[in-house]
């Protein structure tokens, strides 16, 4: 495997607006337990290894359960999710993999059901946002823990 660029490198004034974007997303409506399984559920679809590992690190530094981490993927079939984290993903699965007819409208009530509209908009950001992320570091195989140090996610502590 050969080694790819460093995009981030090469358009240092895109990659900082879009870290800024990524600092909005975070200071959104929506909490930060949230966003943490949103990051990891589209990470796990879009296979984006290095950003599943930095997301379920920065999950269990600020405190999310190593189950619910491990569950993410089988969110349907969990009992470890809230109706309204259950919508959420729903709404990132609908989003990260958007089909031939769009987002299901009983995807749309669902998430209705659970967030006010601002949740809503500001979630879609959030998917939106690392999506990107995702597509960046797929395509240029940014290799997984390789900025832990840089990020502080060497504190994360695994068994």
């Amino acid at each position: 495997m050969s080694q790819r660029l460093n995009a981030f490198a090469q358009s240092p004034e895109l990659f900082k607006k879009f870290v800024e974007f990524g600092m909005l997303v975070k200071s959104g409506a929506i909490e930060p337990s949230i966003l943490s399984l949103v990051e990891i559920r589209a990470s796990q679809i879009n296979g984006c290894g290095f950003c599943l590992d930095m997301h379920v690190k920065e999950a269990k530094i600020h405190g999310e359960r190593e189950l619910r981490l491990h569950h993410v993927a089988i969110w349907r079939e969990s009992t470890e999710f809230s109706p309204r984290e259950r919508a959420c993903l729903a709404w990132t699965e609908a989003l990260t993999t958007l089909g031939a007819q769009g987002v299901p409208d009983e995807v749309y009530e669902r998430v209705r059901t659970q967030l006010s509209e601002k949740e809503i908009a500001d979630l879609s950001f959030a998917i939106m946002a690392i999506n990107g992320w995702n597509r960046l570091n797929v395509g240029f195989r940014t290799v997984p823990g390789s900025a832990d140090k840089a990020y502080g996610l060497d504190k994360a502590k695994f068994n």
